[in-house]
């Protein structure tokens, strides 16, 4: 199976789709932070019928302007914040037959439409809470894999610092591997 993994710097889901045995590629504006193929890049600037060769993107676009985390600030940013929302429509609107789109919970339930599933860290093996929507397109929900106790809400603690955003971003290991397990099969 061909994935494109779009809006990822860490090469988590990428690899974990590699290590699967899938040809598997990551697209994002920063370097990746795991050796690995990725393209710094804006997926915007490449030509749309370039999408149609892959056969699932997981795609994990900006939260910045979309998490409801962040609504104290919503009105002083409508502008930024439609731009996201025209991207993420973008994203859905790919030449690809399965597409999920990944975020926090966000004001892309109340503009485009609600997630098909909400899952968390603790349901794929990490003692940790993080809401995490996904919007889904011709994917069956994600299953559970290893459901463990502990519901520590690490990534909303994360200390201020300039790798903040980084670290609350990162998708956690077990649901990469989930999504690499439940949904490298699909479409074979």
């Amino acid at each position: 199976m061909k994935v494109a993994v779009i809006c990822e710097f860490s090469g988590r889901v990428r690899e974990a789709f590699r290590a699967a045995g899938h040809d598997a590629i990551s697209f994002d504006l920063l370097e990746t932070e795991q050796p690995g193929p990725h393209q710094i890049v804006d997926i915007q600037d490449i030509p749309f019928d370039y999408w149609k060769q892959f056969d699932l993107a997981i795609c994990h676009p900006p939260c910045t302007y979309l998490a409801v985390s962040g609504a104290r600030w919503f009105k002083d940013r409508m502008p930024e914040q439609a731009e996201a929302l025209d991207f993420v429509r973008y994203l859905m609107s790919l030449p690809i037959d399965h597409i999920s789109i990944e975020n926090p919970v966000s004001v892309i339930s109340s503009y485009i439409r609600r997630p098909d599933q909400i899952i968390q860290p603790w349901q794929f093996g990490h003692g940790e809470t993080k809401k995490t929507c996904l919007w889904l397109k011709n994917l069956p929900l994600l299953q559970p894999t290893n459901i463990v106790e502990g519901r520590k809400g690490k990534v909303h603690y994360e200390s201020p610092g300039p790798d903040r955003w980084k670290n609350r971003s990162r998708t956690y290991k077990g649901i990469a591997e989930a999504m690499a397990a439940q949904w490298g099969s699909i479409g074979k």
